[in-house]
């Protein structure tokens, strides 16, 4: 199975694939998309600023076309069109670097739409804010479905580029749901609302801030607060399995891609070992980290590996891995397996050619990783199954 490959570059294809995963109409795509592949020629960092131009056109026609759907109270024909200009203006933010013109603007508009589209079209999911360091960490909420009473509940963590929206429209929410577990997607520090509009950088120790989404969660009336996993995509991968290493309240874990290593990572990238998520990839994560320049991100990020972390965690634990990830190396994936040695359920799921999810974090097939990832917790936490 294969990705996308419309673009002569990973990291474009990595966009539209996340964008049709997420809900996007293939033929609005193309419309986006047609006018670009020209740029697209001279690499991934060029042509970003004609990308969010293309992408927010068809956004904008969407809101436009929306409006008439709300003048004749159709809101529910409404919502639909506003999600997908909110999925569209994410996306096309995501392509920009730090401080490129109109990427803020890009991203208030796409909230807004966002919260109007899900709220017109009755979607479970309730923003909140979670009180950190005087400031917040804004998080969705999708709860459980057909449970009496306190229900599972699941952590849900971004990666180093995704955001919370991205990850209710990985349906995963929706599909633990479905099995009596409800969600809580986050945008943890570095990610998001939390860095984009509060300024809270990313932080490799991951349990300060782990630990008060845990407690916030837990303390809601209706989340069973013996019966919380916690689980994260991409650079989640290593967020996840340390907040569970240093946070023992929570009963279970899972990772939709394993990132053992992520300090290693980054010294291959400056080798061009591996695609790169985003463009303007140096400019990015120095932003994420907040660091001044190239040296004080590598030291920043030099704590980011799970060596002597994964053996403190004494829960049920999975691990999953697309098989040919071109981002992070299926390696790492055995390596975190191989010391959850104190956990009393361990499983190593890689995904293949067979069944599909092969490229990192399921880019080219989401649906076998969120199914199976729901179905652990379902085991582990008490959810249904059928």
């Amino acid at each position: 199975m294969a990705m996308f490959d419309y673009f002569p570059n990973y990291v474009w294809n990595l966009s539209i694939s996340i964008a049709m995963a997420s809900g996007g109409e293939l033929g609005e795509i193309m419309d986006m998309c047609q006018p670009l592949l020209e740029k697209a020629q001279a690499g991934e960092d060029a042509g970003t600023g004609e990308f969010l131009a293309e992408w927010m056109k068809v956004a904008d026609r969407l809101i436009g076309l929306a409006a008439e759907d709300e003048e004749k109270g159709r809101l529910l024909s409404a919502g639909a069109k506003l999600q997908r200009a909110a999925l569209y203006l994410l996306t096309a933010e995501r392509m920009q670097g730090h401080g490129h013109p109109g990427r803020a603007e890009t991203y208030a508009k796409a909230l807004d739409a966002f919260e109007r589209g899900t709220r017109y079209s009755h979607a479970n999911v309730e923003r909140f804010e979670i009180p950190y360091q005087g400031k917040v960490i804004p998080v969705l909420y999708t709860r459980a479905e057909g449970v009496e009473g306190p229900a599972p509940a699941v952590v849900y963590l971004n990666g180093l580029d995704s955001c919370k929206e991205l990850l209710f429209w990985s349906r995963l929410p929706q599909e633990l749901a479905r099995r009596g577990i409800s969600t809580l997607s986050v945008d943890q520090p570095g990610t998001g609302e939390t860095l984009r509009r509060h300024g809270l950088p990313a932080t490799w120790k991951s349990e300060d801030w782990g630990t008060p989404v845990y407690e916030w969660l837990a303390a809601r009336a209706d989340v069973d607060a013996e019966r919380i996993g916690i689980t994260g995509i991409s650079l989640g991968g290593f967020y996840a399995p340390r907040v569970c290493a240093f946070e023992p309240r929570f009963a279970s874990g899972a990772v939709w891609g394993a990132n053992h290593n992520w300090a290693e990572v980054q010294q291959k990238r400056l080798k061009r070992e591996g695609e790169n998520p985003v463009p303007h990839y140096w400019n990015h994560v120095q932003w994420v980290f907040g660091a001044k320049d190239m040296d004080d991100f590598l030291e920043k990020s030099s704590g980011m590996h799970l060596n002597g972390v994964m053996d403190r965690i004494k829960v049920p634990f999975l691990v999953t891995h697309g098989a040919n990830d071109r981002q992070i190396s299926v390696d790492y994936a055995h390596q975190s397996y191989d010391q959850l040695v104190n956990s009393p359920r361990r499983e190593l799921k890689i995904f293949t050619a067979r069944e599909g999810g092969v490229e990192h974090v399921g880019a080219d097939n989401m649906s076998f990783g969120r199914s199976y990832i729901a179905d652990w917790f379902a085991e582990t936490l008490g959810g249904r199954l059928a």
